[in-house]
């Protein structure tokens, strides 16, 4: 049976998010909350080639090109577990009967960043395979299909702004008034002002993939027992709510000072979640004029952290080599504001 050529090849994009001021309060345990966050590149990227069904042996062939794996998944099978979250969501969306695909899925953002780089996957994915059907589903239901792979077929802990800022991209002000249900509003930034927060935000990679842990269990534990009401998630919600009027008042010194109260707000909760390695990029910012800094995701071991900058372009490149030089693992990984959030569309053949 020959390989044959696509019939369509249908691409699709999804900004990561950093910056998550009010994370943690957008959880089931939470109730209700607030998150005001920033999309950013670098894209997941996911292209899916649809070939006649006769054309294929396989009827769909996953390619993880960020781990060298290539394997068949066989709709309506027991499925691999080589990769459950990418299954799911092929699972979750189904494949059309007459036709056999080719997905190959890629990001140059780093595995375990805490950069919500697996909501993006799973959003871009369901984006792409919805394509393949008709009548397509809105951003907000792809984030809330991409959710619930994670949620509901993987039993896994999440909340709802990774998705949401994938879908939506821009900076967000996400308002989940009942758990999982949330608004979205986008943070109209004028031009000058999207682009000093663009040149003022650096990303940082500790090096190490940020797994879950035994202190985010326990912290679960605690919220849930203390309820929505709880004082530390009402600090939590505070600094969403202070960093999205900064921002809308262009005012980087109150920004870096949420991003600041954010973290802080993050130790509260557990000293752990504030790790060695992030407390050393934040003693190499704070030297180096930084005005604010902000743990990324849920917090913990490895991940990475958000600095905001000084107005000094020197003072920030002199900072960059600092924190290279703090430790060799530390990465600073170059980021672009997205305006966008998922991208669909399909490629022209030949």
């Amino acid at each position: 049976m020959t390989a044959g050529k696509p019939q369509r090849i249908v691409n699709s994009v999804a900004p990561i998010r950093i910056c998550d001021n009010g994370g943690w309060t957008d959880t089931w345990f939470a109730g209700h909350g607030k998150v005001c966050n920033v999309a950013v590149y670098p894209y997941v990227d996911v292209q899916v080639s649809v070939f006649d069904r006769g054309d294929r042996h396989e009827r769909v062939m996953l390619n993880a090109e960020n781990f060298g794996e290539r394997y068949a998944i066989v709709p309506g099978d027991e499925l691999p577990n080589r990769h459950p979250l990418l299954e799911a969501a092929i699972d979750e969306m189904g494949v059309p009967d007459d036709v056999a695909l080719e997905i190959a899925i890629h990001s140059d953002a780093p595995a375990g960043c805490s950069t919500g780089t697996s909501a993006a996957v799973t959003v871009a994915l369901v984006g792409a395979l919805d394509a393949l059907t008709p009548g397509r589903l809105t951003p907000h239901e792809v984030a809330y299909t991409a959710h619930r792979v994670e949620v509901d077929r993987l039993g896994l802990q999440s909340g709802i702004q990774d998705q949401l800022c994938s879908a939506y991209g821009g900076v967000s002000y996400i308002e989940m008034h009942d758990y999982p249900h949330a608004t979205v509003s986008q943070l109209r930034l004028p031009d000058p002002v999207w682009w000093e927060l663009e040149r003022r935000l650096v990303l940082v990679f500790l090096g190490r993939t940020h797994v879950s842990s035994s202190v985010h269990e326990r912290v679960i534990a605690e919220l849930e027992s203390e309820g929505p009401g709880a004082p530390r998630l009402a600090a939590l919600r505070a600094c969403a709510t202070d960093a999205r009027d900064a921002l809308s008042a262009g005012d980087f010194g109150a920004f870096g000072r949420a991003m600041q109260d954010n973290t802080a707000a993050q130790e509260a909760l557990h000293p752990e979640l504030v790790s060695k390695d992030a407390a050393r990029v934040i003693e190499v910012a704070r030297a180096h004029g930084a005005l604010g800094w902000k743990v990324n995701g849920a917090g913990g071991e490895g991940g990475s952290v958000t600095l905001l900058t000084g107005p000094s372009a020197t003072e920030k490149r002199q900072l960059l080599r600092a924190v290279a030089e703090a430790d060799p693992l530390y990465q600073v990984i170059p980021t672009y504001l997205s305006r966008f959030g998922l991208r669909i569309w399909e490629a022209r053949l030949g």
